[in-house]
């Protein structure tokens, strides 16, 4: 008979502060986990879940985060960590009540975890009918909250667990606007008035004792130091978005090497009809991309609105020298631009038409990053684009991070380049391939 092995999860070393958190949740009904990305926050949650899971006396539970996905991800999955892994060969997925859910067998009967998104603003709907025991809950800032608590996603899943018999709260959070009302409202204001024991604690990425110098490396390299994300994801800071957003813009100014031939072409633009219409050309040249050409038109300016045939024309006169290997030049888009996407996708023999990637947050950190290390180039016969770089600034009274939305158009057309291309993913895998490790034949 062959002999039966049992997986296990092949655990790293803990922080002793990472050891005190755990130990000590145990003992307080709610747990706060701040700091930066990476630091081991949901896995130490996921594990006080597990272990309160195992004993806790109440049958149903909530696990949420920004989004269902976002929730599964972090809490359910965790890079191996999460409950799935935690109750291998104890658990299976499955549906409650039309939610998603875990259903986890323990040494205390049936529990079952639901899954849900809490960030958008009738998210608290996905919740109510049930009374939770544990409420597990990541990227804590990100979930809907507003004045009435019949509405906010936080108030109303901390009303359904009045009728616990063991309730239990465990939040994380990178570290965000020092005047988020997540602060004002909860964290910092339960310090003092939580009543039923309240732990709360700060983390950085060196806290994680699984973490390599080298892994930490290719983590700080993919922002700005010195940026308002350097700064919250690396050194686990709250602070106020200000100030310019592209401060290196300056250094970025440069035309293409002299003598050589791109080797690719792409188009990015940000539509609009009575708003402007802006759109980029980039040109490849080694690694490195340039901006090397723009087109800019405003209706409201011009008093004259133009129609998406119009446009198409444009756009056709404005890159007809450009002639790709393959004969398509690809156009990055706004997603929302239904109408002239479908235009352009009837001239197919020429475009190739790829709806952009619209997250502006990572967008705007990711072309700051690109921007700062060289890795996107801007011409300086770009008129329009520096009017705009020069004054595309944060919004410090909003208490989330959004420019002030004036005059941005070519810096979407910038960011959407950027996010759907990939260009800080491909060269942080650039870069690994150039520096290698000294037993490798690198750099010492």
């Amino acid at each position: 008979m062959p002999t039966q092995t049992r997986q296990t999860i092949e655990w790293k070393p803990f922080s002793q502060k990472h050891k005190t958190y755990i130990k000590q949740a145990m003992f307080n009904k709610m747990n706060v986990a701040e700091g930066a990305i990476r630091s081991g926050k949901t896995i130490d949650h996921c594990i006080i879940a597990a272990m309160y899971l195992e004993e806790c006396p109440d049958k149903i539970h909530l696990a949420s985060g920004s989004t269902l996905g976002n929730a599964k991800l972090n809490i359910g999955v965790c890079n191996g960590f999460g409950l799935e892994n935690l109750f291998r060969g104890r658990c299976k997925w499955g549906k409650y009540k039309d939610n998603e859910a875990l259903f986890v067998y323990t040494q205390t009967g049936e529990k079952v975890v639901i899954f849900v998104g809490g960030g958008k603003a009738d998210a608290y709907k996905r919740i109510l009918g049930n009374s939770y025991g544990l409420w597990i809950a990541t990227e804590i800032n990100e979930h809907y909250d507003c004045d009435d608590s019949r509405t906010s996603f936080i108030k109303v899943a901390f009303g359904r667990q009045v009728a616990a018999v063991r309730p239990m709260v465990l939040w994380d959070l990178n570290p965000c606007n020092p005047s988020h009302r997540i602060y004002k409202d909860y964290i910092d204001l339960y310090m003092n008035t939580y009543v039923g024991g309240y732990q709360y604690q700060h983390f950085t990425i060196h806290d994680n004792l699984s973490i390599s110098e080298e892994r930490k490396r290719e983590i700080e390299s993919q922002y700005v130091p010195g940026s308002i994300w350097y700064r919250r994801d690396i050194l686990g800071e709250r602070c106020i978005a200000e100030g310019l957003i592209y401060p290196m813009w300056e250094n970025a100014i440069a035309e293409p090497p002299e003598g050589q031939n791109p080797s690719e072409y792409c188009i990015s633009i940000d539509y609009g009809t009575m708003n402007a219409f802006a759109a980029l050309l980039w040109a490849k040249y080694s690694e490195i991309w340039y901006g090397i050409r723009e087109y800019y038109y405003s209706g409201r300016t011009e008093q004259r609105q133009k129609t998406d045939e119009d446009y198409g024309k444009d756009i056709d006169a404005w890159c007809e020298d450009i002639l790709p290997e393959d004969g398509k030049l690809r156009v990055i888009i706004d997603p929302s631009a239904a109408s002239f996407i479908a235009l352009l996708r009837k001239r197919g023999e020429r475009y190739k038409v790829i709806p952009a990637d619209n997250d502006v947050a990572d967008g705007i950190r990711e072309t700051a990053n690109a921007l700062e290390n060289g890795y996107i180039k801007m011409s300086s016969k770009l008129k329009c684009w520096k009017e705009e770089v020069s004054g595309y600034i944060w919004d410090d009274k909003a208490l989330d991070d959004r420019p002030v939305k004036i005059n941005d158009h070519l810096m979407d057309a910038k960011r959407y380049f950027v996010k759907t291309m990939h260009i800080i993913k491909k060269n942080i895998r650039r870069d690994k391939e150039i520096y290698l490790p000294s037993f490798l034949g690198g750099k010492k």
